[in-house]
């Protein structure tokens, strides 16, 4: 059983996310009582994707999230460097390319796409599991064109202390027992507890944003801090 750690070494990480591919949406609705569902909506929102625009979902996964924006009458590319979600994503649409949605195997720190290629680009809960978190931000930036837009939706921290550490006890006791039940891989959910933790606040990732290049930069809080929304926008 591959168990990935906090250095995040890529190949542990896919390995990881391909073992849990199967059940993996199912596990998230169970360990976030549903509020999964509010947060993607929440990103929909965000990205406001516009008929006949090109999104980027990265690290979609099976695509479940990449669904809402062909809706809004986008198009979208899905990528993720782990097979296995890709594989089950495909499977369960009947081919790569079914439904509006690309299916696309790509690396966040170097993702295989040309220069200001989308209008607009998201990422929900992956950023925290890339090795360099500021290099595929500016990879996120590079593939935007000029006056699109990013969203990321990401687990982050209460506001309130004595609160963020009550939640981090069930983060790091109960949430890995349930998932496990679950999901029969209850080693993969140590670690998604492990890099809840050890990821920043809200205003340090907003200075990390700037940092690579992304302009009005804002968040909200979703689920009193659980989740948080960053947005940015690259200059015209």
């Amino acid at each position: 059983m591959t168990r990935a750690k906090l250095d995040k070494k890529p190949q542990d990480v896919a390995a990881m996310f391909d073992g849990i591919a199967e059940n993996y949406d199912l596990v998230n609705d169970v360990i976030s009582l549903g509020q999964d569902r509010l947060w993607r909506k929440a990103v929909v929102h965000a990205v406001d994707a516009h008929s006949g625009e090109l999104v980027l979902d990265l690290a979609a996964g099976t695509g479940t999230s990449s669904e809402s924006f062909v809706r809004k009458g986008a198009r979208v590319i899905a990528c993720d460097f782990s097979l296995g979600m890709l594989r089950t994503g495909v499977e369960r649409r009947g081919g790569a390319s079914k439904g509006g949605v690309s299916f696309v195997a790509g690396d966040a720190l170097r993702l295989p796409f040309a220069d200001r290629t989308f209008e607009a680009v998201t990422i929900s809960f992956g950023l925290r599991n890339v090795v360099d978190v500021d290099l595929a931000l500016r990879e996120l930036y590079r593939v935007t064109k000029p006056g699109g837009r990013m969203v990321i939706c990401e687990f982050s921290h209460i506001p309130v202390g004595f609160v963020d550490k009550l939640y981090g006890t069930y983060l790091m006791g109960a949430l890995p027992k349930i998932a496990g039940a679950v999901s029969g891989r209850p080693e993969s959910y140590d670690y998604l507890s492990e890099s809840i933790m050890a990821w920043p606040e809200q205003a340090e990732l907003a200075r990390r944003l700037q940092g690579a290049g992304w302009e009005r930069v804002a968040w909200r809080n979703l689920s009193i801090g659980i989740v948080a929304l960053h947005r940015g926008f690259r200059a015209q």
